[in-house]
């Protein structure tokens, strides 16, 4: 086509990267416009042979530009982080999580707290309370239940950006069984006939209740699935423009076997031929209909991934950065594979960053995209064609990656909450004596005069190194959860099946005082064994994170004063703040990118992590997620529980199906009246990477007389 000024201004608006030049070497080629935008983002370097022949300095002056876009180091990222920065890539699915951002984590705080009130301890379980006039009552059911049904047009607007085609968005509001798109509708309450206004889940409804959504997860998953995998492109859409796939919307072949026209005159044919002939030819219209058609929807989402793919990642660097963590995760073929075989589901994903590192901004987010609430039965979707069933965006990611990831011997499902608790029991029948060797008196119950012995415990797995074992450049990091759980009473959940109906206190210590024991056993071994006396960096976190400084053996406790608790558990805070101490002490090694953070080089020193739990973080998920991309880093999890507490049990096997799939992920757990010798060991084994005999853990344990460790100044 001959190009107009008008055209290559367009060409330009819509591809900002594009240079004038390049705009009209494009439209010079192509018979269309669309012709020629489909081939920029099929290939912006196609002309760049051409280009460079009459423009070598227009190259130059696209080198320095790139020069510019590459990320800056720690030094120039601190001086320029005010200036000019890029515009935050934007589509339907970012701009509806804007949104549902702003109230989300409200809503969640809110139905917690009714739900404490209402002495429902099942989180499923929303509270019902019948009332004649629904506007008019005034309790805080009804208040929760207003908020939901104002925040209806944030759930229309999410439902819409992340649907499926052919899909039907649905709610729970105000609705009747006759002319809703709920399919849970019928799935029955876990509550019983009301005959007083307030009312309590029954064990045997709710169990019933969960058995039949749980059945109805699968089946819905399974279909929409399906149904989705039917609607993917019978053509190859990144083809299109090959000659074996452009001549499918060519005009029809003649057929050179039929016979010519008689010179005499028409060939006389009866009414019914010329009815067939007529309806053959209307059908081969509608064919040929059809088929551009089909093509036109396939131009259309090729052009889709190609504007979504160039404005996630708009330079060189950035796609580096996307391909490296691809190949970590192991997920690089199945991107791949999907990029070209089900390009619906891609460019869903695509918007949703399934595909690249999460962005360091989303951590100190009260809300982000992988923090929101995933429930079927209220219309709140997921990502993924088979979303039901899970807890939020951030599982739903987590399992989608792991099911994806090279090597994958078969798909790896969440378990449903009725099968997790089954197997938590399980885990929890085999606990046995923890080893007599590691017995002490100087163990926290018996400092504290508790009546009780050492409680059962669940062996780890022999230990089994991974990464290579510690050396002098590696560098170790404490970090300690300080949610208030730490501080309450050790309460266990009694059940009625599967429902909780109440709490029964366990006869231990606090988790903050196990968790101040251990860090002070650990950091003394670590210590010795490194033959560091300035000690080591802990960080604690609650709904933030806080800093506290070198603990080392001499000032422990007055840095331990510095320790406040309360608050929830928001481990992406903490794990943010190791990175940013990690990347200072070691900046000249690596570089910083402006929405993923800090990327290691290939002389960064390892991070060798201890990570300190009593429970599940709210967004242990993510942090999951993280990790999978990083190989610069072995975490090793304490998780402190509750004595026979199945909620302690439930969030072990999720660490330990994490540690099998990551293996620079280990974790030990101890529960009630712990040996805090042999989890202080086993602690060591995994944080050093080899198996520390018994004779020199027993060195390690006992401080120099001689040694004066120097207490450290901020």
């Amino acid at each position: 086509m001959l190009p107009s000024t008008d055209d290559i201004a367009k060409f330009i608006s819509i591809a900002p990267e594009a240079t004038e030049g390049k705009a009209l070497f494009f439209l010079q080629e192509a018979s269309s416009f669309d012709e020629a935008l489909d081939r920029f983002y099929e290939n912006p370097d196609r002309y760049s042979n051409v280009a460079a022949a009459s423009r070598s300095d227009s190259r130059l002056q696209s080198d320095h530009a790139d020069m510019r876009a590459l990320p800056p180091s720690y030094e120039s990222h601190i001086s320029s982080v005010n200036g000019a920065e890029r515009v935050p890539h934007k589509n339907v699915v970012t701009e509806a999580g804007d949104v549902r951002a702003r109230d989300e984590q409200e809503m969640q705080n809110m139905l917690l707290d009714i739900q404490i009130k209402c002495q429902i301890y099942n989180t499923d379980i929303e509270p019902e309370h019948e009332a004649s006039e629904f506007m008019a009552c005034t309790c805080e059911i009804h208040q929760y239940r207003r908020r939901k049904v104002a925040r209806l047009d944030v759930q229309e607007m999410w439902s819409k950006a992340v649907m499926y085609p052919g899909e039907k968005a649905y709610h729970d509001c105000y609705q009747s069984s006759v002319f809703s798109n709920n399919p849970y509708i019928r799935i029955p309450s876990a509550y019983g006939i009301a005959y007083t206004t307030l009312q309590r889940p029954d064990a045997t409804r709710y169990t019933n209740s969960v058995r039949q959504t749980i059945a109805l997860n699968v089946a819905l998953n399974n279909k929409s699935q399906a149904t989705i995998d039917a609607m993917e492109p019978q053509c190859d859409i990144w083809a299109l423009d090959e000659p074996d796939n452009a001549s499918a919307t060519s005009s029809p072949v003649v057929n050179k076997s039929a016979p010519a026209p008689s010179s005499i005159g028409p060939l006389k044919s009866s009414k019914l031929s010329n009815f067939r002939r007529a309806l053959s030819i209307s059908s081969l219209n509608k064919s040929s209909s059809k088929t551009e058609e089909m093509f036109t929807r396939a131009r259309k989402l090729r052009r889709e991934i190609l504007e979504e793919e160039n404005g996630r990642w708009p330079d060189l660097e950035w796609r580096r950065i996307v391909a490296a963590y691809q190949e970590k995760v192991g997920m690089k073929q199945k991107i791949a594979e999907l990029r070209a075989k089900r390009p619906i589901q891609y460019l869903h994903m695509l918007r949703a960053g399934y595909f690249e590192p999460i962005p360091i901004d989303w951590a100190t987010r009260a809300s982000n995209p992988l923090k929101f609430r995933i429930d079927g039965l209220s219309g709140w979707r997921g990502i993924t064609p088979a979303w039901r069933g899970y807890e939020n965006t951030a599982e739903e990611r987590l399992y989608w990656v792991l099911n994806h990831r090279e090597g994958n011997t078969g798909p790896r499902m969440k378990p449903d909450m009725i099968s997790a608790l089954e197997m938590a029991r399980a885990r929890m029948a085999t606990a046995v004596e923890p080893p007599p060797a590691y017995y002490s008196m100087d163990d926290t119950f018996r400092l504290q005069r508790l009546p009780e012995s050492y409680s059962l415990q669940v062996m780890p797995p022999p230990f089994t190194p991974f990464d290579l074992p510690e050396t002098a450049t590696d560098n170790t990091m404490i970090l300690l959860d300080v949610s208030g759980s730490m501080d309450f009473d050790p309460l266990r959940p009694l059940y009625t099946q599967y429902l909780v109906t109440g709490f029964a206190r366990s006869n231990q210590p606090k988790n903050k005082d196990v968790a101040k024991a251990i860090i002070r056993r650990f950091t003394d071994a670590m210590s010795i064994h490194d033959q560091n006396l300035h000690g080591y960096q802990l960080v604690t976190f609650a709904n933030k994170a806080d800093y506290i400084g070198f603990i080392n053996h001499s000032n422990f406790n007055d840095m331990w004063r510095n320790v406040k608790l309360g608050g929830g558990t928001r481990v992406m805070t903490g794990w943010q703040k190791i990175k940013d101490l990690h990347f200072q002490k070691h900046s000249e090694s690596a570089i910083y990118h402006p929405v993923y953070g800090w990327q290691a080089g290939p002389r960064t020193p390892m991070l060798r992590l201890l990570l300190l739990l009593d429970g599940e973080a709210t967004d242990m998920d993510e942090f999951e997620l993280d990790l999978l991309g990083l190989s610069w880093v072995h975490v090793t999890i304490f998780l402190i529980g509750v004595d026979g507490c199945p909620h302690h049990h439930r969030h072990a096997n999720e660490l330990q199906r994490i540690s099998e799939v990551n293996p620079h992920v280990s974790f030990v757990d101890a529960q009630g009246n712990a040996p805090e010798r042999y989890v202080t060991h086993e602690l060591l084994k995994r944080h050093l990477g080899y198996d520390v005999p018994m004779a020199e853990f027993e060195r390690l344990e006992h401080w120099p007389a001689s040694a004066e460790p120097p207490v450290y100044q901020e």
